[in-house]
């Protein structure tokens, strides 16, 4: 009887937080995509390219579907070194480590490097994985304002010279589409000692000469941070890459719980990321196109008068605020065959619930064109005169 009694009163505690985020907009529901993507991170239009199918499909007839088990028992291949080195030339750095998702390799870092008695400064605004990898490791965490490198710099030397500090950013902010100053904060890092880690899930593939991100873009060398580069994004694929010099990859695969008590990714990922950044090396013209169709869909929402951030990049936020209002221009766009979904809290700080507007590279300029005039609709429908920049 007094187990019967726990599960109901868990059921009921959980029925009614579910009830809750009804009441208010928060409950969340699964919708396979449908329409017109504008939501996707599927930046470079990568994700069913025909080279990389057909090298996927080759992969699994020769390797398989599973990998059987970690890379430190049976489940390493040839393949998977082979992709690091690749991106690890792609990247500049001295070495890689493949992990299964992007959400484990941040986990990875931040629980094996950082130690008790270190410190580990987040930007604000920083993405889950990020986030629960600081909570999980033994540093001590401190949160600084979104890019403000002059509080960073004050909280840091606030906080004295005892153990080791790690700057911890995204390149390019998920939620937001705007950039980190990492030239800024590669200058701090080193002026102080401290290591920068640097989330690039939304910018590899995309910036840079070579499109191995905004390290690159902005200048920095690859050799004094380490990066996380997720592959299920622009490049299309699945997993991710950390890359960073030699002694911190052996680390990893010593100690990062996240892969050495996981099970290995399946090894035809590898080729799919192999004919990826074949695609990315191959076809500059695609990154380009993203930029262009950017700048057009920034340009033709100013003009409908819906306000959009500062910014050039591929992710463009529509904060409307309210929960219910967020869902309702999603709604309204999707019956119009857009694909757009409302992000509500916490994804985002409460009531800065909006449309994360995601540029691909698949998209004409005629479909740009119609979006915004749509979204412009909508918000208007909605009672909404014009969304408040973020």
């Amino acid at each position: 009887m007094a187990a019967m009694r726990t599960v109901n009163a868990l059921e009921a505690r959980v029925r009614e937080r579910l009830a809750a985020w009804e009441a208010s907009g928060l409950l969340r529901v699964l919708r396979p995509p449908s329409g017109i993507d504008f939501s996707s991170n599927d930046y470079l239009n990568l994700a069913s390219h025909p080279l990389i199918v057909e090298r996927l499909v080759q992969a699994v007839a020769r390797e398989g579907c599973g990998s059987t088990g970690s890379r430190l028992l049976r489940g390493e291949r040839a393949s998977f070194q082979a992709i690091e080195r690749r991106f690890a030339r792609f990247k500049g750095t001295e070495g890689a480590l493949y992990f299964s998702s992007g959400f484990l390799a941040n986990l990875a870092v931040l629980t094996t490097l950082a130690e008790q008695g270190d410190a580990i400064f987040s930007d604000d605004r920083n993405h889950a994985s990020l986030i629960d990898g600081a909570r999980l490791s033994a540093a001590r965490r401190v949160v600084f304002p979104h890019n403000d490198v002059n509080e960073l710099a004050r909280l840091m030397a606030e906080a004295g010279a005892a153990g080791h500090r790690f700057v911890v950013v995204e390149s390019l902010f998920s939620m937001d589409g705007d950039m980190a100053p990492l030239a800024e904060y590669a200058r701090l890092c080193h002026s102080t000692g401290a290591s920068l880690i640097v989330d690039e899930a939304h910018a590899v593939g995309i910036y840079g000469a070579t499109g191995s991100g905004l390290l690159e873009a902005c200048g920095v060398d690859a050799h004094t941070c380490i990066s996380v580069n997720t592959a299920g994004k622009a490049l299309g694929v699945g997993g991710a890459f950390v890359a960073g010099p030699t002694w911190a990859i052996d680390y990893l695969i010593q100690r990062a719980r996240p892969f050495v008590f996981s099970t290995a990714a399946p090894p035809a990922l590898a080729s799919a990321l192999d004919a990826s950044l074949d695609i990315v090396a191959n076809e500059p013209e695609r990154r380009h196109r993203l930029a262009a169709l950017a700048r057009q869909l920034r340009s033709r929402l100013a003009e409908a008068r819906v306000a959009v951030p500062t910014g050039t990049s591929q992710i463009i936020p529509i904060v409307i605020g309210d929960n219910e209002r967020a869902v309702a221009v999603a709604s309204a766009l999707q019956a119009q065959g857009f694909d757009v979904r409302a992000i509500r809290p916490p994804s985002v700080p409460p009531d800065t619930s909006r449309l994360r507007i995601s540029v691909n590279a698949g998209l004409s300029e005629e479909t740009i064109g119609h979006f915004a005039v749509s979204l412009a609709g909508a918000l208007r429908e909605v009672g909404v005169c014009c969304a408040a920049s973020s």
